[in-house]
């Protein structure tokens, strides 16, 4: 089984804000950077395409000709919670920033989630498909996914994660 994971697009926020489950906007350069990866994916024939049910996703996923991708909740990226759009020097007196530096692995984000949630998630996913016996996935997901997806193909552990996140636009083929 091949999974292609698929980064988005540049995303049109400043840089230091968390803005995880946030429906933001891409930048300007989006055909540019939509248009090399629809052609990185021309030569694959997927049995199945999924992606995130946030635009920034959707968009990339509908330009490369994905029309009747199925939407999946557990491809969000992670849930900041009260932190979404704040940014790092905005959080830096709070002292559940620090409790999260010390342990982002288990540390539950106020009204959000640990990235050990969100791993959770994206092996529920990993294995339900894998179940389903296709033979090549395409996914279109954020860093914090396809890192988890990662982690679960054992590429690396977990935690190391964020020393892989992938880059924009960028494809990630995994294999099982």
């Amino acid at each position: 089984m091949e999974f292609y994971f698929i980064r988005h697009t540049a995303v049109d926020v400043p840089p230091g804000y968390m803005y995880g489950q946030t429906d933001v906007g891409l930048k300007e350069t989006f055909e540019e950077e939509a248009e090399k990866v629809k052609e990185m994916l021309s030569s694959l024939t997927p049995d199945a395409v999924y992606t995130s049910p946030l635009s920034r996703c959707t968009r990339l996923c509908r330009y490369c000709g994905y029309t009747a991708a199925i939407p999946d909740d557990r491809l969000k990226e992670l849930n900041f919670g009260e932190w979404e759009m704040r940014s790092f020097q905005e959080l830096s007196g709070d002292s559940r920033c620090e409790q999260w530096f010390a342990d982002w692995l288990h540390f539950r984000l106020p009204g959000g989630e640990s990235f050990t949630d969100q791993y959770n998630r994206v092996c529920a996913f990993m294995e339900q498909i894998r179940n389903s016996r296709a033979g090549q996935v395409i996914v279109f997901a954020h860093g914090g996914v396809i890192t988890c997806a990662r982690v679960y193909a054992q590429e690396y552990a977990m935690e190391a994660a964020f020393s892989h996140i992938p880059a924009y636009g960028e494809v990630v083929k995994l294999c099982f």
